[in-house]
């Protein structure tokens, strides 16, 4: 029964002293057993360094462990009732359960309770409870203590509940891992190891309660306990001092343990004082700069070093990816020019989460090993993801999002392309829910053959992921018949195998930490699977709280991994990375923020609660000014771990762009060291930071860049030249420097197709829409992309503005031929029949429209509502339009496939190519007289598109000429012996327009202002004749036209009318345009070549622009600037052409 202290600070030799005791003792007493008990992470490491120092390199009576393994060890020796421990994943499975049965009594925690991770602080906080004793008596003393502190008494009152049933629920059935040492210290009197033997703890900044009590009862029972504490050798250990200073935690470790000694009469041994030789602790024998460093830092006052300090480096960066990037550069540097290994140099930093990223990429692109020191979650792992989406399949009864997010995983066994095109089917035509992916998929994505495979296929892969879910589309309603449900479904699609194949793979690649993480994920699901059966088997749960408790589960396990081979550089955090034998140090992101750390607020028990909980006398988790004085403890523990060189640095922006300040510590080293100089080596030239070829490249590329741009003097000319000639030599890199080249000079060069490929795309009969032309002279890429390769925007199951169009078209074309079968005309129809015959003609279009979409949604019926009041007015106006005037509908909706031998719409371009023009025309007027039969042409819009001569010059909008030559041409063959006359070529704009102060108006004065806002719009022969037959009433400004005259008789400049000679102009230069056009797309022209007319550009709503990479910023991209031409110059210039290529032809 005896307790003795090992003293010394940082680097002073305490557990090399301690292991030199222990190696001796146990040589001479081999019969006694001897323990090492250390932190988890140091047992293999210090096994090791007791080989290497013993004698005999054996330590047969020396043993080396955690708590957790002494735990275990005891337990097993004196056959211990051997009930399950619940580890943080079991806990936070039952507390999911206790809190669904208890939420009507949680007043402030049951409204989170469904926020992931909020169940992880629950469990946290009760872990604390327990780990520092409050049992829950004691936290209804300290809810008592907190009643005028509403929020917190309120918090406290849940925690109680919840502790209290969770308690109650594992009574007599588990214990946890803090009740483990409470069964510790209940066995430890029975047990032969512990009786008699040497017990040491050694690397432990403090203990928790529930350890006090294990060490007190060591106490009683070995022949000693050792226990090492950092303090300096020069102060008093026993002398207990504020809180603020640095060994303020390690003085009261002692004055706990002495007084546990105390109370059951220990003897105290004499302590023993690590001091080194003459002042110098022996890891800085050599090193005056870190034994000043050790001496000093965090002491007060502290004495500054006079001289300019060489081990000891401070580095500015601009970026966190900057500062790791120069980390990078100088390990390059040292390994170069200084004896030193990988493993002789750690890299810690304030920030895993911040560095994490970059530090593995960065020291990738080096070729440096690493050893990442943390654990990884798997919440994200692409198989937890997997077993997530399935179940909110069934959860969503076959949401998109979910089905194609399990599809994703990479799991599911479908090709990301299938996958892609299966979902654009899913999404055209609207599939959702488990009723219509449990049906037969009908709807065929294409025409012919192809078509039918494509559906064969997606219907395979929709029995395919139906087969896949079976198990989990099952009926259950317990905890038990859901794990078996999903165990089920997991062996079904050999997710084991599956993972397995990824493990292999990842390891081929040298990824080691992932293989790692994918050949220990399906285990550990496994297990929590065990558990949940285990802690919840009768229980019943629906899909969606097992679903939840799976995600609990999901959220506690983590993967560890363990250094794949020894030469490699250790990357950690300062609290959770234990060093040893470091030789050089970097220590990244002294950042405020990073140092002292945030922690989020401190949980459900608050930072600020904590301060207040703190007077109650119970002891919790340190509070955060605690945490920083603990964390200054951290600090001086790792700055102090390297015996040759520290590296400091930190960064002025964050990855967020903002601004970010140095850490505290940053001032106390400059202090410490005044001639401490901040460097920014990134400001240094390039060619100084230089280390390895990766890096090289950088500045290569940098120089190639500038020298692109024409911005490089004559010097850094010749550094590029430099090093283009010797990275060109070099055969690892000539590729990599010839890609960078052509990339760096790369500019747009047009390059049409070749005969062969456009006779492959277009055949020598070109099948073309008038759409199709115009689309080619806005940008011949953007018609090849559209028409050559058939590239389609994905299909979306919904009623857009485009598809209002269709559906105004085809409703007008059914009524048109429902007035021919009730023998009325357009002049004729009764107000209420047309409605009735309206009504008809809707319902019979949505019924067949888009399968049934019209029908889908509220929206859309709103929609169909709103369509039928348009198409109610527009019957209507249409009516009185006609009624004006003295034409009469000859033809609706008339298809050029009707009209084979019409020369307007079959053109010959070059040799045997030809051209056959595609489209329909809306509605075609005609009034004959004696010896003239005149015709109006008139397209229905749903959209604003005003008739152009400039934009029709330009071949942007050549539809209405082509209709009005084509409608001519019909005519001339059915009047053989009249002249044919164009009269009118119009757009009728289908509308339901606003009218301001309408309330005011008579009815009679509304409905001439609607009539005037629905009057077409387009261009008008000025022939006084035909402006008569087109409206009779027309006197000053028509209703129905665009047209009005002025006092004098004449067209007012608001009018749009053209005269006969120039029709016959634009007429000509329409078909001329159409062979140009057409010329140039069977040529193979596919330049990115988009326009901009007026301050309107195609590429604004072009559906391509992510395709084609138009850039103006590329050399040989360029917009064409379309002059702004007025109707006179526009046609002057169709004239002048026309001229000219007669001339030519002539």
């Amino acid at each position: 029964m005896a307790l003795q202290f090992y003293f010394g600070g940082s680097g002073a030799g305490k557990s090399r002293k301690l292991h030199e005791d222990i190696i001796a003792a146990a040589g001479k007493e081999p019969k006694r057993n001897f323990l090492l008990i250390v932190p988890d992470q140091f047992t293999m490491q210090t096994q090791m360094d007791l080989v290497l120092e013993h004698p005999n390199r054996s330590i047969m009576n020396i043993d080396v462990l955690s708590f957790g393994r002494l735990t275990h060890r005891i337990l097993e020796e004196v056959g211990a009732e051997d009930m399950p421990v619940l580890d943080d994943t079991g806990k936070s499975l039952i507390l999911r359960k206790i809190a669904e049965t208890e939420q009507p009594k949680l007043s402030v925690i049951g409204k989170h309770l469904h926020k992931i991770g909020y169940i992880h602080e629950v469990k946290s906080a009760i872990s604390e409870f327990m780990q520092y004793g409050i049992g829950t008596k004691e936290l209804s003393k300290l809810t008592e203590y907190a009643e005028s502190r509403g929020a917190l008494y309120y918090k406290l009152k849940d925690l109680q509940v919840l502790y209290e049933g969770f308690l109650s629920y594992i009574q007599e059935k588990f214990i946890t891992t803090e009740e483990t040492l409470d069964r510790l210290c209940e066995a430890l009197p029975k047990s032969e190891i512990i009786r008699d033997c040497v017990i040491a703890f050694d690397g432990f900044t403090g203990f928790t309660p529930i350890q006090y009590r294990v060490i007190q009862e060591l106490m009683r029972l070995t022949e000693r306990v050792i226990v090492t504490v950092t303090i300096d050798a020069g102060e008093d250990p026993y002398r207990m001092d504020g809180e603020q200073k640095l060994f303020h935690l390690s003085r009261k470790t002692v004055a706990d343990l002495r007084k546990l000694g105390e109370d059951i009469g220990v003897l105290m041994l004499p302590e023993v004082f690590c001091k080194g030789i003459a002042g110098w602790l022996p890891r800085f024998t050599d090193n005056p700069e870190l034994a000043h460093l050790e001496r000093q830092l965090f002491r007060y006052p502290a004495a500054p070093y006079e001289k300019e300090p060489e081990r000891i480096r401070l580095t500015e960066a601009s970026t966190p990816k900057e500062e790791v990037r120069q980390t990078c550069i100088e390990i390059c540097r040292l390994l170069n020019r200084e004896d030193l290994h990988y493993r002789d140099i750690a890299v810690v930093t304030g920030s895993m989460e911040t560095y994490g990223n970059d530090i593995e990429e960065e020291f990738a692109k080096f070729g440096i090993p690493i050893y990442m020191d943390q654990t990884r979650g798997i919440l994200f792992n692409p198989f937890t993801e997997y077993i997530r989406s399935a179940l909110q399949i069934v959860l969503k009864d076959f949401n998109r999002e979910a089905v194609f997010h399990y599809l994703r995983t990479g799991l599911c066994g479908m090709e990301r392309d299938e996958i892609d095109r299966l979902e654009n089917y899913v999404r055209r035509f609207g599939l959702r829910g488990r009723k219509q992916w449990e049906a037969l998929f009908i709807y065929k994505e294409e025409k012919g053959e192809e078509g039918v495979v494509l559906l064969a296929r997606y219907n395979e892969m929709r029995e395919k992921l139906l087969a896949q879910l079976e198990p989990l589309l099952r009926s259950c309603s317990t905890a038990g018949e859901l794990v078996h449900a999903l165990y089920d479904f997991l062996v079904r699609n050999e997710l084991q195998q599956k993972l397995a194949r990824f493990e292999a793979k990842f390891q081929a690649e040298g990824e080691l930490a992932r293989a790692k993480e994918y050949g220990q994920i399906y285990g550990l699901v496994i297990d929590l699977l065990d558990q949940i059966e285990g802690l919840l088997r009768e229980e019943r749960i629906s899909m969606q709280e097992f679903s939840e408790i799976l995600d609990a589960g999901f959220a506690e396990i983590t993967v560890g991994t363990i250094p794949q081979n020894v030469d490699r550089i250790v990357i950690g955090d300062i609290e959770r990375t234990r060093l040893k034998q470091v030789r050089v140090l970097f220590f990244l992101g002294i950042n405020d923020g990073n140092i002292p750390k945030g922690n989020g607020g401190g949980g459900i028990i608050s930072d600020i609660d904590r301060e207040f909980l703190q007077e109650s006398g119970w002891e919790l988790a340190p509070t955060p000014r605690q945490q920083m004085y603990i964390q200054r403890l951290y600090l001086y523990l790792n700055m102090t771990k390297p015996s040759e060189r520290l590296y400091l640095s930190y960064a002025k922006v964050g990855n967020d762009g903002k601004s970010k300040r140095p850490a505290y510590l940053i001032d106390t080293m400059q202090k410490l060291f005044p001639l401490l100089v901040i460097r920014s080596p990134e400001l240094l030239p390039m060619e100084e930071q230089l280390s390895n070829g990766a890096d090289g490249i950088l500045f290569f590329t940098e120089l190639l860049r500038e020298y692109a741009a024409g911005r490089l003097d004559g010097e850094e000319e010749r550094k590029l030249f430099t090093f283009f000639k010797s990275y060109y030599d070099d055969p690892d890199w000539r590729d990599q420097i010839v890609r960078l080249i052509d990339t760096a000079f790369w500019h747009y060069q047009e390059s049409p197709l070749s005969g062969q490929v456009t006779s492959a795309l277009y055949g020598t009969v070109l099948q073309n829409s008038v759409s199709r032309l115009e689309k080619y002279a806005a940008c011949a890429y953007a018609h090849f992309l559209q028409y050559g390769l058939s590239l389609k925007e994905r299909g979306e199951y919904g009623f857009e503005d485009v598809d209002m169009g269709n559906v105004f078209h085809g409703v007008l074309e059914l009524f048109a031929a429902k007035l021919e079968e009730r023998h009325y005309t357009w002049f004729d129809f009764p107000q209420e029949d047309g409605e009735k015959m309206l009504d008809e003609a809707i319902e019979a279009y949505a019924a067949d429209y888009g399968e049934t979409i019209l029908y889908s949604s509220a929206r859309n019926q709103h929609l169909l509502r709103r369509i039928r009041r348009i198409l109610s007015r527009t019957i209507r106006t249409l009516q009185i339009q006609l009624q004006k005037g003295s034409f009469l509908p000859e033809h609706f909706e008339m298809s050029f496939s009707m009209l084979e031998d019409l020369e307007a719409v079959n053109i010959a371009l070059t040799g045997q190519e030809k051209m056959k023009l595609q489209g329909r025309i809306d509605r075609i007027d005609t009034c004959e007289e004696e010896d003239v039969v005149y015709v109006k042409v008139i397209d229905y819009k749903s959209g604003s598109r005003k008739f152009d001569l400039a934009a029709l010059y330009y071949g942007l909008q050549l539809q209405l000429v082509v209709y009005m030559n084509a409608a001519v041409e019909i005519e001339r063959k059915k009047h053989p012996g009249k002249k044919v006359v164009p009269a009118a070529m119009l757009y009728y704009h289908i509308a339901d327009p606003m009218i301001e102060d309408g309330q005011t108006m008579t009815p009679e004065q509304l409905n001439r202002k609607i009539l005037q806002e629905l009057k077409t719009t387009g261009i008008v022969n000025s022939d006084d004749r035909a402006v008569t037959l087109l409206d009779r009433e027309f006197t000053g400004k028509s209703d129905i036209l665009p047209i009005e005259r002025k006092k004098d008789g004449s067209f007012s400049a608001y009018s749009s009318v053209i005269g006969e000679e120039d029709l016959i102009t634009v007429s000509n230069y329409v078909n001329h345009k159409i062979r140009e056009l057409g010329t140039g797309i069977l040529q193979g022209n596919i330049s990115v070549n988009p326009c901009e007319e007026n301050g309107s550009s195609s590429c604004t709503y072009c559906a391509y622009r992510s395709v084609c990479g138009y850039d103006n910023e590329i050399a040989g991209f360029q917009m064409r600037q379309l002059e702004h031409l007025s109707p006179e110059e526009a046609v002057l210039r169709m004239r002048a052409e026309e001229e000219s290529t007669d001339a030519q032809t002539g």
